[in-house]
């Protein structure tokens, strides 16, 4: 069997998706999958071994530039190359016009996707052809599309441990271990401080405050801190400073490596980021807040992940900016994060603490 799996962003939400990889492998041994994703994060899926066809795209180039020659031969490349694997079935699990469009054009008579309930664009709904039946326990991002999977795999998934992996290279082994070389021995944690939304932001303070904690409590322990951009880097220089501790701070680093180094950490911290996910996805233990968004619904799952919720009434809130924001980040504490933290690290077996 032949299927095709549409999940073309964003980092977070294809890395929610990859579990089902792993459950389609197991409801159809020997099933060849290909994955329709955007160029951007298609080093998520490069490699690996679960994976047979994978088909990048540049949907946000082409709107730029819908009839210059370039994208006229870009999307006649995707329409080749989808239509010439000859797949049997579509997985939607984007639920927009782009997925939904990229459906049509494989030709696949067969196209599932999200009830109407989930889609992100209406229009979606004209472009498949089974639906499947909305499920009010399938509450977090991963269990939607693992739903839309067992649509046609009809084996269980929703208390299953999600299994995933990012497949890495000699090479991004190579520039972790870098990195992480002439440390101190012991445990490495690693804080990711900045995200996309400022309502996802903790603050300066709490997360030194954080950072000395741990130090003072796990002595042994480094901390490593990443950033995305030159603003989050300022952060992490800021945060790195206010820590009683031994501190590294991690230049820009392409996913695979960054996956590659998380795999190579005891615990990672952060808000609601790409990297946190990512985190996950290889394994590594997570402590994650949440405050504009839903920590149930998009956080990682499994018993290794603890999420903070802030506690305020108005949490989930989705806004991208609040005029009580300072009070927000300030119903998210030190104590909280620690104890999570605490938990996470008291599991480490000794012999993965060096």
């Amino acid at each position: 069997m032949r299927i095709l799996i549409i999940k073309t962003s964003s980092l977070g939400d294809v890395i929610h998706a990859l579990p089902v990889l792993a459950y389609l492998h197991r409801a159809f041994p020997g099933a060849e999958i290909g994955w329709v994703v955007e160029e951007a994060f298609s080093d998520l899926l490069s490699g690996n071994p679960l994976l047979r066809y994978l088909h990048p795209v540049r949907t946000r180039v082409w709107r730029k530039s819908p009839l210059s020659q370039q994208t006229r031969q870009e999307v006649a490349s995707l329409w080749h190359a989808l239509r010439g694997v000859g797949y049997d079935l579509l997985l939607d699990m984007q639920g927009n016009l782009k997925s939904g469009l990229i459906g049509l054009a494989s030709g696949i008579r067969r196209r599932i996707g999200f009830p109407p309930q989930l889609l992100q664009e209406p229009f979606n709904r004209l472009c498949t052809n089974e639906k499947v039946a909305f499920n009010p326990l399938d509450n977090h991002a991963s269990l939607r599309c693992l739903g839309v999977a067992a649509h046609i795999g009809m084996l269980p998934y929703r208390d299953v441990e999600p299994v995933s992996d990012i497949a890495v290279s000699a090479g991004d082994e190579m520039e972790a271990d870098r990195i992480l070389h002439n440390l101190k021995p012991g445990q490495r944690v690693l804080f990711h401080c900045g995200t996309t939304w400022q309502t996802k932001y903790w603050t300066i303070d709490g997360w030194s405050r954080l950072g000395s904690r741990i130090a003072e409590n796990f002595p042994d322990t480094t901390i490593l801190l990443t950033f995305g951009n030159e603003t989050e880097r300022i952060m992490a220089e800021a945060v790195a400073a206010g820590i009683r501790g031994e501190t590294r701070l991690v230049e820009r680093m392409p996913l695979k490596a960054l996956a590659a180094l998380f795999k190579k950490v005891n615990l990672v911290l952060g808000g609601d980021t790409g990297p946190v996910h990512l985190a996950a996805a290889v394994g590594t233990p997570t402590v994650s807040l949440y405050r504009s968004s839903d920590g149930s619904e998009s956080g990682p799952r499994g018993n290794r992940h603890i999420i903070v919720q802030s506690p305020l009434s108005c949490t989930r809130c989705f806004r991208t900016s609040c005029p009580r924001d300072e009070e927000c980040r300030a119903s998210i504490t030190v104590e909280q994060m620690f104890a999570g933290a605490s938990q996470l690290l008291d599991t480490i077996p000794k012999e993965r603490r060096s």
